[in-house]
């Protein structure tokens, strides 16, 4: 059997950090808040990007 070559090219993926729980929520008292908006058409959260908010329900975007 001859010896198998490696791939050319191939980059090792990277995981991303997961975002910790503190920066998503905020506590007061016994009350629990999101701290991310809320879609005004759909009703789910908004994913933060660097210039952007965006609803991967219903593709609405909103610019920061």
């Amino acid at each position: 059997m001859a010896p198998k070559k490696e791939a050319k090219g191939k980059k090792e993926k990277t995981k991303k950090a997961a975002k910790k729980l503190h920066a998503l929520y905020e506590v007061k008292g016994e009350a629990v808040t999101r701290k991310t908006k809320l879609c005004p058409k759909c009703g789910s959260y908004l994913g933060k990007h660097k210039d952007r908010y965006a609803c991967g329900k219903c593709k609405y975007t909103e610019k920061i």
